[in-house]
């Protein structure tokens, strides 16, 4: 026995193929619009037209740099981000969040420095600014420090029920760094 939907809502809206009375369904990619007399008519919608980007608030006085359209504040998959309002003709964006630059130096190129980014679930983590060139990454709070046991140029602060301890970055060594005071 296959499941096609898991629920059927009644939605008061005529299907465009037959007529018949359009219901909501949820399948295994989530909710959608589907013909209340499946399997004899096929239609299908998505019940969000507009799921990604829809428009939070318009910025007024704030142009487009390429096409000097308003800017306006959207509500994007991975969070809230500014764009144009001319979407899809023009596709400027810019990002709300810039993430918080250190003054520690990559060390793994040597060139660039870390930057506090966000994943797409929120979490924290430092990253080189010269990505993807290189593509150093830390789930830690970077420490400038050098580790007694294997000299790499980095630390990292860890911290536990016991409280903040720093530890060597490199994941060859990753041990414990005892602060002389």
């Amino acid at each position: 026995m296959t499941k096609t939907a898991i629920f059927a809502a009644r939605q008061n809206e005529p299907c465009p193929e037959c007529g018949a009375e359009l219901v909501i369904r949820s399948g295994r990619h989530g909710p959608f619009l589907g013909c209340s007399q499946y399997p004899e008519c096929q239609y299908i919608r998505p019940l969000k037209a507009q799921a990604d980007g829809h428009i939070v608030k318009v910025l007024e006085g704030q142009e487009c740099p390429k096409c000097q359209a308003a800017l306006v504040l959207r509500q994007g998959r991975y969070g809230m981000f500014i764009g144009c309002g001319r979407y899809p003709e023009c596709d400027h964006t810019e990002v709300i969040d810039k993430p918080d630059e250190t003054s520690i130096a990559c060390p793994q190129c040597g060139q660039g420095k870390l930057l506090q980014r966000k994943s797409r679930y929120g979490k924290v983590f430092h990253s080189c600014d010269r990505y993807p060139e290189c593509q150093f990454a830390l789930n830690f709070k970077p420490v400038a420090g050098e580790c007694a046991y294997c000299h790499y140029p980095l630390l990292m602060e860890k911290r536990a029920a016991k409280g903040p301890t720093l530890c060597c970055a490199s994941k060859l060594c990753g041990k414990p760094v005892i602060i002389a005071e």
